[in-house]
């Protein structure tokens, strides 16, 4: 069998205030979004290492930045990073790439509970005065897995500016 390319995409929310989220609502949001990723990540090594390939994880932008009610999903992403980068430099030596893209706000099931001011918010925050594409989205990863000297970084995919931490 062949790998050339992993694109890890597990997302799960289960949003409430840090005082009252529920330790079960923790452990599924990391155990999807974060544990999940580790045990394909680390099942496909060895056939990454064969063709050279690459893994693509798909972060979020409260990685970098948090945000109010999403405590376990930021945590599970900003994860996804640490793997990431932790991956790129273990593996990087055996050809393997390792990246993770931001996508931004996309129009998809985990996010049609957002009521329309927030979404009228999130839009301000946007430079350009539009959300990402779920197309975009996929055009970008296509591209980025065509660059074989790329490896350990983290490509944001929306016009919102964030201070650098």
């Amino acid at each position: 069998p062949r790998l050339d390319l992993l694109i890890a995409n597990a997302g799960l929310i289960d949003d409430a205030p840090l005082a009252t989220l529920r330790e079960e609502a923790w452990d599924q949001v990391l155990n999807v979004n974060l544990r999940g990723t580790f045990l394909t990540l680390r099942a496909a090594l060895p056939l990454l290492r064969e063709q050279a390939g690459q893994a693509i994880l798909i972060g979020s932008r409260v990685a970098r930045r948090g945000a109010a009610g999403q405590s376990a999903y930021a945590a599970a992403k900003a994860g996804l990073i640490a793997l990431a980068q932790t991956a790129a430099r273990e593996h990087g030596t055996e050809g393997i790439r390792c990246n993770v893209i931001l996508p931004g706000f996309l129009e998809t099931k985990m996010t049609a509970h957002i009521t329309p001011e927030r979404r009228a918010h999130i839009l301000d925050e946007h430079l350009l005065n539009r959300f990402n594409t779920t197309e975009q989205a996929a055009r970008t990863v296509a591209f980025l897995a065509t660059l074989d000297h790329v490896s350990g970084q983290v490509f944001q995919l929306d016009s919102r500016l964030d201070r650098w931490t």
